[in-house]
């Protein structure tokens, strides 16, 4: 193949000069002399061994092969503007790997569909995700090992009182769920009534042990154990089995009560949020930050106080 036919200066003549159906005004749009666009029309013709044009009345009109080239010609220059666009954005993006640590179930962080945002608004990133507890995830984080992560945290504030940046995604409640046929024991029951019924603890690590020390700490309280477990499946296994009670987030609560018969005290609850969180330092990195803009296509745009997270609009 002639290299010439590959030539995009020679191809915007022709296509300059066919729109136009003027050598002087295509040679004006283009910013070059008559004779120097001629001389490239001529290459072009002698490169494919076709008459491009032919000579008119008041200017050039297309020859039959001419206009069978237009449209291909057209379609060449297009696709290297495109092209040109692309390297441009790699040039702008962010890239490099993003370290995440996950909690809970996907669906409750809405993790496919962010994952889903963030490949597709930049590709550049290469994720690993780690899965762990809640207290674990972010001691990974503070060790350097993670880059972002999801915790759970009574609010926000105590949050950022750690040296993190953070955003809250959503707020719910802990609910104290009981087995079914334990409705009687924890009905109307405060905190110290609920604290001598047996229950099922978590790690320390976990966003369970850390909001009942909250609660039973301050009060002095040291509820039985009944068996330790890290997970929130084998929680529910646990109590359908009778063994005890355990905090529960309130849209399974609602529905382990419905479809199972678990009790839920209705006199106790606490509140908490699921949040997004780095290093401090790090919150303008370029890799946190596309994160950040992915995760806001997910679950919107943050409310409330939005201290932490300096991300560009």
């Amino acid at each position: 193949m002639n290299p010439a036919l590959l030539d995009l200066h020679l191809l915007r003549a022709f296509v300059a000069v066919a729109r136009e159906g003027s050598v002087s005004r295509a040679a004006a749009q283009l910013h070059r002399t008559q004779p120097a666009l001629s001389l490239q029309l001529k290459k072009l013709s002698e490169a494919s061994g076709l008459e491009l044009f032919q000579r008119a009345a008041h200017g050039m009109a297309l020859s039959a092969d001419g206009a069978a080239l237009l449209q291909l010609a057209e379609r060449t220059l297009a696709a290297a503007e495109d092209f040109a666009r692309g390297v441009e954005r790699l040039h702008g993006s962010a890239r490099g790997l993003l370290r995440i640590g996950t909690i809970l179930d996907p669906s409750f962080l809405r993790l496919g569909d962010w994952l889903g945002a963030l490949v597709r608004s930049a590709p550049q990133i290469a994720t690993e995700l780690r899965h762990g507890i809640s207290g674990s995830v972010l001691a990974q984080l503070q060790q350097g090992q993670l880059d972002v992560c999801f915790y759970l945290s009574p609010s926000l504030a105590a949050t950022q009182a750690l040296q993190l940046a953070g955003r809250t995604l959503t707020r719910f409640d802990y609910r104290v769920v009981a087995p079914a046929g334990w409705g009687p024991q924890v009905a109307g029951r405060d905190w110290e009534a609920l604290a001598t019924l047996p229950w099922l603890e978590t790690p320390p690590e976990s966003a369970h042990h850390r909001l009942l020390q909250g609660v039973f700490g301050p009060r002095g309280l040291a509820p039985r154990r009944a068996a330790l477990v890290d997970q929130e499946a084998s929680m529910l296994d646990l109590i359908k089995s009778g063994v005890g009670l355990s905090l529960v987030r309130d849209a399974i609560a609602i529905r382990e009560s419905q479809t199972h018969g678990l009790a839920v005290a209705d006199r106790v609850r606490i509140p908490c949020e699921l949040q997004f969180v780095c290093l401090a330092p790090r919150q303008g990195d370029a890799v946190v930050q596309a994160a950040w803009r992915a995760l806001e296509q997910v679950w919107g745009a943050a409310d409330g106080p939005t201290e932490g997270f300096g991300f560009s609009p």
